[in-house]
């Protein structure tokens, strides 16, 4: 199979915060069929894909006639789960593999080709990933809303859950920025990731993009100006669901 462009969901049935998540119903289906829909109206995309190690999900996007890959329940990461569902697919090394995240039933097909430009028109570039800047004030110290701090040139330099930047002097104000789970890698660079040992900033803020950063590698962030609810909690699920009905009327 020979694709430039591709698209893999991670998925994953387990969460401790809210078991189950891919499957909740949303207005008659489930949440994983939102994303996947979505993805499919995104024009930069021929193919879209479910990785998942779990035959509840398996068997969920089979039903709504989805691709659909199954992988090891051992995966570190969603990127890790990635990197193994396109093995099967047979890209060459310069493809672009696009990751979004099983839990952004709402995000906005065109942010697919946001996130894929910079890859496009660098091939230095060997991963992507988007942010938005904040404007409501909870976001700010919210752990649920990753921040991140970018130079001049718009790559990461860092990403935490905590507040950053820290403002010391108060006669200061700072622009503040959180990253959406979109991200786009090229295929050869998802091997050279999975092989990486886990870093110790990724353990302590549970954030597998700072993997690529401890190892030295860049990550170009674009500025979104679309914003993003990722489903966290079933009250975060509520919120969806009256987004989605608002959008359908």
């Amino acid at each position: 199979m020979k694709r430039d462009i591709v698209c893999i969901i991670p998925s994953r049935f387990e969460s401790s915060r809210f078991p189950g998540k891919p499957l909740a119903d949303l207005c008659g289906k489930p949440m994983i069929q939102h994303v996947y829909e979505r993805a499919l109206r995104a024009q930069a995309l021929p193919y879209v894909a479910v990785a998942t190690d779990d035959e509840r999900i398996y068997d969920a996007v089979k039903k709504f006639g989805g691709n659909v890959i199954m992988t090891s329940a051992a995966h570190r990461s969603g990127t890790d789960r990635i990197a193994e569902a396109v093995k099967s697919l047979k890209l060459s090394d310069d493809a672009i593999v696009v990751n979004i995240q099983g839990d952004q039933p709402v995000f906005e097909p065109a942010q697919v080709d946001e996130v894929i430009q910079p890859l496009i028109n660098d091939a230095s570039i060997v991963m992507s990933t988007l942010i938005y800047k904040i404007i409501l004030d909870e976001e700010i110290k919210h752990p649920h809303a990753v921040k991140v701090a970018f130079d001049k040139n718009n790559f990461a330099l860092y990403f935490s859950r905590a507040t950053i930047p820290y403002v010391r002097d108060s006669k200061m104000k700072a622009a503040y920025y959180k990253h959406h789970g979109i991200y786009a890698y090229r295929r050869d660079f998802l091997d050279i990731f999975t092989t990486l040992p886990e870093g110790k900033l990724e353990k302590l803020e549970a954030l597998e993009q700072l993997r690529a950063l401890e190892y030295g590698y860049k990550i170009k962030v674009v500025i979104t100006p679309y914003d993003s609810i990722e489903v966290d909690n079933r009250q975060e699920l509520e919120k969806v669901r009256q987004l989605l009905k608002n959008e359908k009327n």
